[in-house]
């Protein structure tokens, strides 16, 4: 792999050493420490294109830069909004981006091209929720996680409605540029094109587990695979209000905190199951900070790609990407986070 071009700190790198904003340079700091860097990259390098030339360091051709700079950019573009032709010079201009992705100044900078090829590995290699799982795990280490219950809840991601071309298929129907693997979708009689991303979310607002899918899936159809594991309690809105699974949790001993909804011939709820939504709701609305947080500060409204799995892929990494942020906002309270290089 690609390293440092020196090995070793060069003079430019001591020329400005004292520059750079010291309110960024100090995030980056935290959001470092939030990282388990070596739990990582450790999948990324037994990968064929890496794996080669660890196995045979003499071995002729161009060998690919360090996953660890790849790695550390990826989520410098998360956390800055960056795409990668952005990241690509926000790397080039910025001394804390450099320092951050651990290039010197005499390093070459991955131009953008390399970002979506090394992307592309780790999407063909599913390395997403080893990455995601990772993460999650270091945050539970620190004892982050209050795992009093979890929250569920779903959000759509819009994808381009796309245009016609002009031209027609075999049948003499019109094409369009939409994604095929969209679909549409109402809300509050609000129609919606895209994708929806269904969370598992932990008191703390740490999210736990995640399932994309077309936005035409409703909202239900994927809560009882984000709630699998959990024994204390479910939380949840009226759209996963369901009488057998209900029943099926009650049987597992965990709490059914579901909003109820009124059945078919009910003209209004039963005074207990008002004041049981009250209470329900208190925990439950903690689930729609994390999708709140990555919409405004993240701006994750929209797609980027097209295709479920590539945008699977990016709601992911998005999700990580936020735990880690989330986790350095809890230890800001609680005490500095062990470093994990």
């Amino acid at each position: 792999m690609k390293k440092r071009a020196t090995g070793q700190t060069s003079f430019s790198d001591l020329a400005i050493v004292e520059l750079g904003g010291p309110r960024t340079a100090a995030l980056l700091a935290k959001l470092d420490a939030a990282v388990p860097w070596k739990a990582l990259v450790k999948p990324v390098l037994e990968l064929p294109e890496y794996a080669k030339y660890i196995a045979d360091p003499s071995r002729p051709g161009e060998r690919p830069i360090d996953p660890g700079v790849m790695l550390r950019g990826m989520m410098l573009a998360k956390w800055f909004n960056l795409s990668d032709p952005q990241l690509e010079e926000q790397l080039k201009d910025r001394i804390s981006f450099r320092r951050f992705a651990g290039l010197s100044q005499t390093d070459p900078t991955p131009d953008e091209t390399t970002f979506v090829k090394f992307r592309k590995r780790l999407r063909d290699a599913k390395l997403d929720q080893v990455i995601f799982d990772a993460i999650l795990k270091h945050i539970e280490e620190q004892g982050l996680l209050v795992k009093g219950g979890t929250i569920v809840d779903a959000t759509i991601i819009e994808q381009s409605r796309g245009h016609k071309t002009g031209e027609k298929d075999k049948d003499g129907n019109d094409l369009t540029t939409r994604d095929p693997e969209a679909s549409f979708t109402e809300k509050n009689d609000v129609s919606y094109h895209g994708y929806k991303l269904h969370a598992a979310v932990d008191v703390s607002r740490i999210v736990t587990g995640l399932v994309t899918s077309t936005a035409s899936h409703h909202d239900s159809r994927h809560i009882d695979e984000l709630i699998k594991n959990e024994k204390r309690a479910v939380f949840a809105d009226s759209a996963y209000s369901d009488e057998s699974r209900r029943e099926r949790l009650y049987h597992r001993g965990v709490l059914a905190a579901i909003i109820y909804k009124r059945k078919k011939g009910q003209k209004e709820l039963h005074p207990w199951q008002k004041k049981r939504n009250r209470l329900v709701s208190r925990v439950r609305a903690l689930g729609e900070h994390p999708f709140g947080w990555m919409k405004r500060l993240m701006n994750f409204t929209t797609c980027r790609y097209r295709g479920l799995r590539r945008n699977g892929f990016d709601f992911t990494m998005t999700t990580a990407a936020y735990n880690v942020r989330r986790a350095v906002s809890l230890l800001s309270r609680t005490g500095p986070l062990a470093a994990s290089r």
